[in-house]
């Protein structure tokens, strides 16, 4: 909480028809704060999500993807239990990313890899020199990038837009291990986004499953495209998990810094579903290499 910035205020409230003119505006942030307030205050949350996901899932790299993973954690804290600061914080999660909206390059999946398979195929940008829009910006040039995209087998249903989420967030998590020295912060984001967007499925329509698992791998892909090392550490040169799930979790509280915690939270659902000890062994890593705040 001290770390928050002072709530920006609005100054052209934006209205429910004629939105998309304000869409990836940093500078209409207070306004789409103010508008996603009245939002969840009106209307039942879930009615509130399933208009606006799809208006925002296209544009999922918004904030370096953090407008979804905020939107996925307010969601699976309603999921839990529903009141009136997690009502506040999914309308706050929207409004962010609202205004932060910003889309990358992306193909359907049509290919036979799984997520692990086709992540570990997706290319690195040239230059890895300046600041994430820079990056992506780099994606549309990107020899390659359409068909490490289309490169992941495609969802038939939406069960199996939901599993492949699931394998996506394992493979992100546990290719964070020998992988972190890219950029020990950054490419926390390729398994916290997916991760978020699994979170929030429950609360979605099923035909809206497909399109999110669609948004994730773009996302995942990207960061992974953007901060990516040019070549992963062997494994003995890596940490091993020797502390249980608890524990792990526990040092990355008491570290304190936020990309530490998230990506603590996503191992052990990861570690949860699969066992992989390198799920945990990742955020081990990571405490390693970032500094606390």
């Amino acid at each position: 909480m001290r770390r928050l910035d002072e709530r920006p205020r609005g100054g052209c409230p934006i209205p429910a028809v004629g939105w998309r003119s304000a869409l990836g505006d940093p500078r209409r942030l207070g306004d789409w704060l103010a508008f996603f307030d009245r939002e969840v205050t009106e209307q039942p949350w879930r009615a509130v999500l399933e208009v606006w996901w799809p208006r925002l899932v296209p544009g999922i790299a918004a904030g370096a993807t953090h407008g979804v993973i905020r939107t996925g954690h307010a969601v699976h804290a309603l999921l839990a239990h529903e009141d009136g600061p997690r009502l506040a914080e999914l309308g706050q999660a929207l409004g962010y990313w609202a205004a932060r909206w910003q889309q990358v390059p992306s193909a359907a999946p049509s290919g036979t890899s799984g997520p692990a398979s086709a992540l570990a195929g997706v290319p690195r940008i040239a230059d890895q020199s300046a600041d994430i829009d820079h990056r992506l910006g780099q994606l549309t040039g990107l020899s390659g990038w359409p068909a490490a995209l289309a490169a992941l087998r495609p969802a038939a249903d939406a069960g199996q837009a939901r599993d492949l989420l699931a394998g996506l967030t394992t493979a992100a998590a546990v290719r964070y291990l020998p992988n972190a020295h890219g950029s020990p912060v950054m490419l926390i984001h390729s398994a916290t986004a997916p991760m978020a967007v699994l979170r929030t499925l429950p609360a979605l329509p099923s035909t809206q499953w497909v399109v999110s698992l669609h948004a994730a791998w773009a996302a995942s892909a990207a960061v992974t495209a953007a901060y990516a090392p040019a070549a992963p550490l062997p494994r003995h040169a890596l940490p091993t998990a020797h502390r249980s799930a608890e524990e792990t979790f526990a040092l990355a509280v008491r570290h304190q810094d936020e990309h530490v915690i998230k990506l603590a939270d996503t191992c052990l659902d990861v570690h949860r579903r699969t066992g992989c000890p390198d799920a945990l062994a990742a955020v081990t890593r990571a405490i390693e290499l970032i500094d606390e705040p």
